[in-house]
C-alpha cells in the first residue's frame, strides 16, 4: 500500500492495455473486474472498441496510436503503476507502440497474445504477428499464449504434455522472462486443466479439475490480469501464477448463462453470495 496527500493508503496499482468488450465478459471489462475482486486498483487504456455478444463479434474500431499512447502516458506519468497487462493489440502500429512503451515502464508485464477470440473471430492481424514476436514478446515478464495462439506464433501444433514443453521453449526463445502455455484446450487431459509455466530452466506444472461448464467467455483475459494483479502486489511470477490459476479456476466453474451464446465466467465468484444479491 502506497501513501496519498490526506494519509490514506491506495491498493497496489495495476494497467490493463486491451480491447473493449460491450458485453462485458472479456477485454477491459474482463481485467478490471478481475483486479477489483482480487484486491487492486485497476486502470485502462483502450485500444480497440468491439461490438459483440454472447454470439460473436460483430465490429472492431482501433484507436489510433497516439490515443493510446496518450493513455497510458495519462496514467503513468501521473498515477503511476507497479504491474502492466496487455491484451488486444488489434494492428502491427498497436503492438509496437505499447512495446516501446512497456520498454520505458519499470513494472512486470504479463503479454496475452490475443489472436482470436472465444467466437473464433480473428483480433490479430496476420501482419502483427512479427511485431508481436520481436517487439512485444521480449517485453514480457511472462507471457500467456493458448494453444492457438502458441500455432499461431511458432508454429508448433499442442498434442501432448511434452509439445507444451516445446511449445514453451519456441516462445521463450523470442524473449518473454516466462511463459506461461495455457492447457485448456488439450483434448488428451479430459477431466484436467493443465498449465505449464517455465522459464527455461524451473517448470511448474499447474493442475485443476476441467469444469463441465461451457460459459467460459473472458478466461484468458481473467488469467493474464490476475497474474498481473499478483504481481502488482510484489508477488515471484510463480506464485502470481499460481494464485491466478486458483482464481480463474474458482470463476469458470462459476460461469454463467447470458445471451444466447457462451456465457462469461464470474469475476466475483468468491464474493458471498447474499452480498451480491443484496
Amino acid at each position: 500500500m502506497s501513501g496519498s496527500p490526506q494519509g490514506r493508503t491506495h491498493p497496489p496499482l495495476c494497467l490493463t492495455v486491451a480491447g473493449s468488450d460491450s458485453g462485458g465478459g472479456a477485454g477491459i471489462q474482463a481485467d478490471l473486474k478481475t483486479m477489483l475482486a482480487l484486491g487492486v486498483h485497476g486502470m485502462s487504456v483502450v485500444t480497440a472498441v468491439t461490438a459483440q455478444n454472447s454470439l460473436g463479434v460483430n465490429g472492431v474500431w482501433e484507436l489510433p496510436a497516439e490515443a493510446v499512447k496518450g493513455q497510458y502516458r495519462a496514467v503513468v506519468d501521473d498515477i503511476g503503476v507497479q504491474a502492466v497487462k496487455t491484451g488486444m493489440l488489434s494492428s502491427a502500429e498497436l503492438v509496437e507502440t505499447v512495446a516501446e512503451l512497456l520498454a520505458a515502464t519499470p513494472a512486470p508485464a504479463v503479454v496475452d497474445p490475443v489472436g482470436v477470440s472465444k467466437h473464433g473471430d480473428a483480433l490479430l492481424a496476420a501482419t502483427a504477428l512479427d511485431a508481436v514476436r520481436r517487439e512485444l514478446l521480449p517485453r514480457a515478464t511472462v507471457a500467456t499464449p493458448n494453444l492457438d495462439e502458441v500455432t499461431q506464433l511458432t508454429g508448433v501444433v499442442v498434442e501432448s504434455e511434452d509439445g507444451m514443453r516445446r511449445a514453451a521453449d519456441a516462445v521463450l526463445a523470442y524473449g518473454p522472462a516466462w511463459v506461461l502455455i495455457k492447457g485448456g484446450h488439450l483434448a488428451a487431459h479430459g477431466d484436467e486443466a493443465v498449465d505449464l509455466l517455465t522459464d527455461g530452466s524451473e517448470e511448474r506444472w499447474l493442475r485443476a479439475p476441467r469444469y463441465d461448464n461451457r460459459h467460459t467467455h473472458g478466461t484468458g483475459c481473467t488469467l493474464a490480469s490476475a497474474i498481473a494483479a499478483g504481481l502488482a502486489k510484489g508477488r515471484t511470477v510463480p506464485e502470481a501464477v499460481a494464485g491466478a490459476k486458483e482464481y480463474v479456476t474458482g470463476a469458470i466453474a462459476a460461469g454463467f448463462a447470458l445471451g444466447a451464446g457462451i456465457g462469461p465466467v464470474d469475476h466475483a465468484w468468491q464474493w458471498p453470495r447474499d452480498a451480491r444479491n443484496a
